[in-house]
C-alpha cells in the first residue's frame, strides 16, 4: 500500500524564516474578523468537518492528523469558496462607493438593492478551476456580469461549472501565469474589474480580501483545537492559502506550530523562493495533475508572510496523488471515507511519504507526539477525473 511513498523522491529545503511581524501587519486581525463576520452570515454557510485519521496517524507512527475537509463548502467543493466571492464583493463595494460618492457597505451589495448599478459592473479573473467558480458563484448572486480566463489545460468539467454559475469562460493558449497576464490586460482596455487571488506592484488590496477570506476556515480549526497542532503541511499554489491559514493561526494559536508548505515538483515556485530567500518565478514546462497548484509566480503579498513564518518547503513527485486519493476513499480502519480532489491531498502525500523515510522524518521533526494539521482543499471538483483516478488499482 505504501510502496509509491517509499520510494517517493521528495524535495525539501529549509525555510528563510527572516525575522519581521507580517503574520500580523500583512493580514491584520480586524480583516480576518470582517471576513469571518461577513461569511459566517452568508446563507447555506456551515463550518467544514474536521477529521481525525487516527489509523493513518498511527501507521505512520505519530499521535494524529488532522484533516480540514472543504469537500462541502457552499456546494462548491473547495475551500476557494471563501475567498473569491468574498473579495468580488469588496471590490464592488469600493467601486460602487466611488461611483455612488457614498459609503456603500456589504448588505447594500446583497440585498439587492443595488442590483441595476451592479450590473454595470464586470468582474474577472484568471483561474485553473475553484477560484473562477467562486468569483462566479458571487457574482451571480449579486448580479453582476463575470468573465474568467482559463488555460487550456483546464478541464470541460471545471469550465463547464463556471458557465453553469452564469460566467463568461474564455480559454487562452499558454499556462495559468500567461492566463493572468491575459486577464490584466484585457480589463485594464475594458475597465473590468479584476478579482486576483494572486498580487503584483500595485494590486495587493484584492490578494489580501481574498486571504482573509479563507481565514474562515482557520478560525474553525482553532475553535475545534483546545492545543495548537505541532505541524501544519498544506499546499503551495501562489501561497495565499498557506498565508492565511498560517497568519490566523499564529494570531490565534502562536507561534508552536510549525508550517511545512508543498508543491508539485513541476509547479514549485515557493520552493525555489525558498532556497533562494526570495520570491521567484519559474517555468512551468508541464502541467501537473494537482491543477489548482499550477502556478509559477508566487503571489507578493503572499511571500511576505511566508518568508517569515515558514521553516520548511518540499515537493513530491505526481505518482503520490492518486494513491492519496485512493486512501482516503478506501481508508484504513475506522477513519472516516473521503472524496478528496488532485489538489486537496499535496500536504498529506507529503506527510505520508516524509513520515515514513527516516531521515526526512527526523529533519521535520515527525514522532510520536506530533498532531499534524493538513488542509483538504477541494473534494471532487472535477467528477469525471476522479472517477478515472479511483478506477486505477
Amino acid at each position: 500500500m505504501f510502496e509509491e511513498f517509499d520510494a517517493a523522491e521528495l524535495g525539501y529545503v529549509v525555510g528563510p524564516r527572516v525575522s519581521g511581524n507580517a503574520a500580523q501587519s500583512i493580514l491584520k486581525k480586524a480583516d480576518f474578523d470582517a471576513a469571518i463576520a461577513e461569511i459566517t452570515g452568508w446563507d447555506g454557510y456551515m463550518p467544514t468537518p474536521l477529521h481525525h485519521l487516527q489509523a493513518l496517524a498511527s501507521e505512520l507512527h505519530i499521535s494524529d492528523i488532522l484533516y480540514k475537509d472543504e469537500g462541502s463548502r457552499f456546494g462548491l467543493r473547495s475551500f476557494k469558496a471563501l475567498g473569491g466571492a468574498y473579495a468580488g464583493m469588496r471590490v464592488l463595494q469600493r467601486e460602487l462607493s466611488r461611483r455612488l460618492g457614498r459609503d456603500i457597505q456589504l448588505d447594500d451589495i446583497r440585498d439587492g438593492s443595488l442590483r441595476s448599478e451592479i450590473g454595470k459592473i464586470t468582474l474577472t479573473s484568471a483561474t485553473d478551476g475553484n477560484h473562477g467558480r467562486s468569483l462566479a458563484w458571487g457574482a451571480q448572486t449579486v448580479g453582476a456580469p463575470c468573465r474568467i480566463y482559463v488555460h487550456k489545460e483546464v478541464s470541460d468539467a471545471r469550465i463547464r461549472a463556471m458557465r453553469d454559475l452564469g460566467a463568461d469562460v474564455i480559454v487562452v493558449d499558454g499556462d495559468y501565469d500567461h492566463s493572468v497576464h491575459v486577464t490584466r490586460e484585457v480589463s485594464e482596455a475594458n475597465g473590468w474589474l479584476v478579482v486576483s487571488d494572486t498580487s503584483w506592484d500595485g494590486y495587493t488590496q484584492v490578494p489580501t480580501d481574498v486571504m482573509a477570506g479563507y481565514g474562515v476556515m482557520a478560525e474553525e480549526v482553532c475553535a475545534s483545537l483546545s492545543i495548537a497542532p505541532t505541524h501544519l503541511f498544506i499546499q503551495g499554489g501562489v501561497g495565499g492559502l498557506a498565508a492565511s491559514v498560517t497568519a490566523r493561526l499564529r494570531q490565534r494559536m502562536g507561534d508552536a506550530t510549525r508550517v511545512v508548505v508543498v508543491e508539485p515538483e513541476l509547479a514549485a515556485c515557493l520552493f525555489v523562493s525558498g532556497k533562494t530567500g526570495e520570491a521567484t518565478n519559474v517555468p512551468i514546462l508541464a502541467e501537473t495533475l494537482m491543477a489548482g497548484l499550477s502556478c509559477g509566480e508566487p503571489s507578493g503579498v503572499a511571500w511576505q508572510i511566508l518568508r517569515e513564518e515558514v521553516g520548511d518547503f518540499m515537493t513530491i513527485p505526481e505518482n503520490l496523488v492518486g494513491p492519496t486519493m485512493r486512501l482516503l476513499a478506501r481508508p484504513l480502519g475506522d477513519d472516516p471515507a473521503i472524496e478528496a480532489g488532485e489538489s486537496a491531498v499535496c500536504g498529506l502525500a507529503a506527510l505520508i511519504a516524509a513520515a515514513r523515510q527516516p531521515e526526512l522524518r527526523g529533519k521535520l521533526g515527525l514522532d510520536g507526539n506530533s498532531r499534524v494539521l493538513v488542509i483538504g482543499s477541494e473534494g471532487a471538483t472535477d467528477a469525471e477525473l476522479y472517477a478515472e483516478i479511483m478506477r486505477v488499482a
